[in-house]
């Protein structure tokens, strides 16, 4: 099978994106965020076939950027991330929440 990257080589770059360490791999759910934040978990996997067996396989993660602004260019880069889709914005108790599906 080829070569599969790992979480943590995803976390790191998500960490070098943001520019700081409030990313977060599926946090407990009394742990306190700092925002802005990446909140991200495992979803599942896909294989990509070739020659009758798995060439290549991805993550699939759920990611959720959250901020207290309304509008941030930086929930449009995330956008950029090659295999990642924006699947909604939405507003919870005045924090903004851009949810993304990336594969990985």
């Amino acid at each position: 099978m080829g070569q599969n990257r790992t979480r943590v080589e995803l976390h790191h770059k998500l960490v070098e994106m943001l520019g700081s360490n409030n990313v977060y791999f599926d946090p407990p759910e009394n742990f306190k965020l700092k925002y802005p934040c990446i909140v991200y978990y495992l979803e599942g996997l896909a294989d990509i076939p070739a020659d009758n067996q798995t060439y290549r396989r991805l993550h699939r993660y759920n990611l959720t950027y959250i901020t207290t602004k309304a509008e941030d260019p930086f929930a449009e880069e995330l956008a950029d991330f090659r295999y990642c889709t924006l699947n909604r914005p939405f507003a919870v108790s005045d924090l903004h929440h851009w949810s993304y599906t990336l594969f990985y």
